[in-house]
C-alpha cells in the first residue's frame, strides 16, 4: 500500500523533530510550505512560545507569487524579526521537504541576513 506524498512527508518531519528541539539559546528555524504560500517561524520548543514569525500571507507580501524570490523575502525578514527578538543562532527545520528550491532559498536569505544555523 503506498503512502501518500503529504503523509510521507510527515513521517520524515516527525523523524527529524526527534532529534531537532529548539532550545531558549538555540531556537528552531521550522520551515511550512504550501503550494500558495510559505511560512517560517522562530520556535522556542522548551517555553513552547513562538519567538519570531513570517510568512507569504502578510498584507504586503500577498499578492506576490510564491517562488524563489518571495521566499528570500520570508528568510531575510524572519531573520530580520529573530534577531530584534534577541535570537542570533538558530537551527533548522526543514519541515520533511526537501532542502532545494524555496526552502532552501528562504534558508540562505536568513543565513545572509545574520541568522547563525
Amino acid at each position: 500500500m503506498s503512502k501518500s506524498r503529504e503523509a510521507a512527508r510527515k513521517i520524515r518531519h516527525y523523524r527529524v523533530r526527534k532529534r531537532v528541539s529548539g532550545t531558549p539559546a538555540r531556537p528552531r528555524l521550522a520551515v511550512f510550505r504550501s503550494n500558495r504560500y510559505i511560512y517560517a517561524q522562530v520556535i522556542d520548543d522548551v517555553a513552547g512560545h513562538t519567538l519570531a514569525s513570517a510568512s507569504s500571507m502578510e498584507k504586503d507580501l500577498r499578492g506576490e507569487r510564491l517562488n524563489v524570490e518571495t521566499a528570500s523575502k520570508i528568510g531575510k525578514l524572519v531573520a530580520e524579526r529573530a534577531q530584534s527578538a534577541g535570537v542570533g543562532k538558530v537551527v533548522f527545520d526543514r519541515g520533511g521537504f526537501p532542502f532545494h528550491g524555496r526552502v532552501k532559498a528562504l534558508a540562505d536569505a536568513a543565513r545572509k541576513a545574520g541568522l547563525e544555523f
